[in-house]
């Protein structure tokens, strides 16, 4: 009996104030005395000013966070002069560290493997130098002095450096623009060592400024639209050496390709060259389908290349097809590389050329070759799906190390890779060679024929010493049709249908930009191609910074848990209280738009509340977890919000014939039966019924709440209008209510 008194007594005491006319204090819930509070009643915990910042710091830790989130410098502490010595020699030389544990057992590894990408680069790098408009030979000195570089800086043990097909279809695009290859052979191949210097410059002052995350700007979508289109439009351009056409335009979109080829259909075909490339192209297709189908037999597609090279130059040369109109590659000149700095120009209007071409040609070098990794790693049936998040966040050359270490378990420090890039193709244009990076393809052969260091790079560069001081005069009867077929079987893999698909299913709007930027390439040019996928890909960026996402919480069933409505159907919005979650930072460039629909999702809920004749919103609270940050027109915004709903005063707008729970009088007038529990909040004015809504805010972080109180914005809605969850500024706001859900 004495318990059932106390429960009636704890029950009369607590009861919704509201019912009863009078107003409860919600500071009354927040009280820290545990003695005091009922047991029925959640603990409410308030939220305060947030401990003070120091500014010096913050600033640091920003910067820190932002530029050396890895603490580069973490090994370097608590060490001596000469040992902090030793290591920025091994940070910037790593091949200092890996070095000193090198043994016979691993060289016998990078032997095998070295030999093996060194007979895929060497055709390869022939006919990549076609689409860069330079001779032969500086395709071959591209994959000599850029790997030995690298092969000291580079903290990847699997990667293969070299020329490769969109980077040097690409430069040659570009510079063609300048001058012509056939005519003004000198003054393009300078413009071609300018671009490489300036692209080197741009990928190490990227890795020394710790800058790689701008590389991420360009969307996957983007990137899949624009490899396709490359690949295609790389396969197009093979069309003039693949069917002996003399007279080939110089525009690379399919229908000045498609035209030329036509128009040459009678005349200018041969029917030699083009059974030669269609015979060796079916033998490629046939050897990279047996490397996909058996990885054991890895090897079959990375030597097939160099067997076709042998076995078609053989044939040309005994046959002398040459003298039948099948188009060869000609001498090729013997000897190293030769020194270039003369070359590069440092003043002039092709200063200005080398630099833009270079910037470009340099960001896309450590841009797109992250889509690679699917194509290689289908190749070899690795099996491992480009989707995943690992390939989304590292859009950049270095994205090829990153896979292959998280295969062998060890790390590779993406700007270092861009300062051992940078570095390589600095010293490579003085060295005559054209822009190298890492090629997925060869690095996947690297790694499956079972390299153990970078020294499989400085084999590979020996290789092709000893290739271009003894053995280019061999190559002077390769076919042109022979380099076409390699080159259209190597960029075949780049269109991913599978991957389109799934954009589309994923995501419309970067469907629309994979599609924007592989229209470009192939209906216009390469750099046009390129521009739409920045364009498309920032514009997307603006779209998601300016119209971020709201959604309406409710309650889940049985929970203190609050979700958005249209993710959970079964959760239920809370009487007299609108939850609107913001998803975004809060910013200049788009407050006004957050403030605003926040307005038009209270209006269209009061809207709805009106049909229904249900109690109207007393409480807007925001929940603000995903805000991250905001700035002074993201306060100044809700500033503007507070006063709106001080001057809203929503109008209750029922038939007067019915009352409050919406029940007809007889005598027309509101009865003075049990009233909405809010009803003592609302203002008679001129015979209708007004009430004031009140901000609530609820979990803001430590940044956005720093801000706040600095701004004074707490003291203009009340510090008890500031919750930790959503669940105490509900039980606050509408205590009675939220058990009734």
């Amino acid at each position: 009996m004495h318990t059932n008194l106390v429960v009636l007594l704890i029950n009369f005491k607590f009861v919704d104030h509201r019912d009863t006319g009078l107003e409860m204090d919600p500071k009354s819930l927040i009280s820290s005395d545990s003695d005091q509070r009922p047991t029925n009643v959640p603990y409410i915990h308030k939220v305060g000013a947030p401990p003070k910042q120091d500014l010096f710091k913050e600033f640091k830790s920003t910067v820190k966070e932002t530029f050396f989130s890895d603490d580069p410098l973490r090994p370097f502490k608590d060490q001596s002069r000469s040992r902090k010595f030793v290591l920025g020699l091994q940070a910037v030389f790593p091949i200092l560290e890996w070095g000193r544990s090198y043994n016979l057992k691993k060289f016998r590894g990078d032997l095998i493997a070295g030999l093996t990408i060194a007979s895929l680069c060497i055709p390869q790098d022939i006919g990549y130098s076609k689409l860069a408009n330079v001779p032969p030979q500086y395709g071959l000195y591209s994959s000599f002095v850029p790997p030995l570089i690298y092969a000291c800086m580079g903290s990847s043990r699997d990667i293969a450096i070299g020329p490769v097909a969109v980077v040097s279809l690409l430069l040659g695009t570009l510079l063609r623009k300048e001058y012509d290859p056939d005519k003004e052979k000198n003054e393009y191949l300078r413009l071609v060592f300018t671009a490489t210097f300036f692209a080197g410059i741009t990928q190490a002052t990227l890795g020394v400024l710790r800058l790689g995350f701008l590389i991420d700007f360009l969307s996957h979508a983007a990137v899949v639209g624009f490899m396709a289109g490359a690949a295609i439009t790389i396969a197009l351009q093979q069309l003039k050496g693949f069917l002996g056409i003399k007279h080939f335009t110089k525009e690379t979109d399919i229908v000045s390709v498609m035209k030329s080829v036509f128009e040459s259909i009678h005349h200018g075909w041969n029917w030699q060259t083009i059974v030669i490339g269609a015979s060796f192209l079916t033998f490629l297709l046939v050897a990279k389908y047996i490397g996909k189908k058996n990885k054991k037999l890895f090897w079959v597609p990375a030597i097939a290349p160099l067997i076709s090279v042998i076995l078609s130059t053989f044939f040309v040369y005994i046959t002398h097809a040459n003298h039948d109109g099948v188009a060869i590659v000609g001498p090729i000149e013997k000897r190293i590389n030769p020194p270039s700095l003369d070359k590069i120009y440092f003043s002039g209007e092709n200063l200005l050329k080398g630099i833009r071409i270079g910037a470009v040609a340099g960001m896309i070098a450590l841009t797109v070759n992250f889509y690679l990794v699917k194509q290689s790693y289908n190749s070899q049936s690795y099996h491992v799906s480009l989707l995943h998040p690992r390939f989304f966040l590292h859009q950049e050359a270095v994205a090829i190390g990153r896979t292959f270490a998280s295969m062998k378990d060890y790390q590779v420090d993406g700007n270092k890779e861009m300062v051992a890039l940078g570095t390589m193709n600095v010293i490579g244009s003085m060295t005559s060679c054209y822009i190298a990076t890492g090629s997925f393809s060869r690095s996947a052969v690297n790694y499956m024929a079972g390299c153990q260091t970078a020294v499989s790079n400085i084999v590979m560069s020996f290789v092709v010493f000893l290739t271009v001081k003894f053995l280019t005069p061999l190559f002077k009867y390769t076919p042109n049709a022979i380099l076409a077929a390699i080159i259209i079987s190597a960029v075949i893999g780049l269109i991913d249908f599978d991957a389109a698909i799934l954009i589309w299913k994923i995501d419309k709007l970067d469907f629309v930009a994979c599609m924007g930027a592989f229209l470009g390439v192939v209906f216009k040019s390469v750099e046009t191609g390129l521009l739409i996928a920045v364009a498309i890909s920032f514009a997307k960026i603006l779209l998601q910074v300016t119209r971020p996402r709201t959604a309406i919480l409710g309650k889940i069933p049985m929970t203190s848990v609050y979700r958005n409505i249209g993710q959970y159907p079964e959760a239920t919005k809370v009487p007299g209280v609108l939850i609107v979650r913001v998803d975004s930072a809060i910013y200049f460039s788009n407050s006004n738009y957050t403030k605003e629909r926040i307005l038009r999702w209270l209006t269209e809920e009061e809207e709805n509340l009106k049909a229904t004749y249900q109690r109207r919103i007393e409480y807007l609270i925001v929940e603000m977890s995903p805000v991250t940050d905001i700035d002074t027109s993201g306060i100044h915004a809700f500033e503007e919000l507070h006063r709106s709903l001080q001057k809203k005063d929503i109008q209750n707008r029922i038939d007067p014939k019915r009352d409050v729970q919406g029940k007809t009088s007889k005598n027309g007038k509101l009865r003075n039966t049990r009233r909405n529990p809010s009803s003592e909040q609302y203002a008679i004015v001129h015979g209708k019924k007004y009430v004031d809504l009140q901000l609530v805010l609820a979990n803001p972080g430590q940044a956005v709440l720093d801000k706040l109180y600095a701004s004074g914005f707490p003291d203009l809605i009340g510090e008890n209008k500031i919750f930790l969850t959503v669940a105490d500024a509900v039980h606050t706001c509408s205590p009675k209510m939220v058990d009734e859900v």
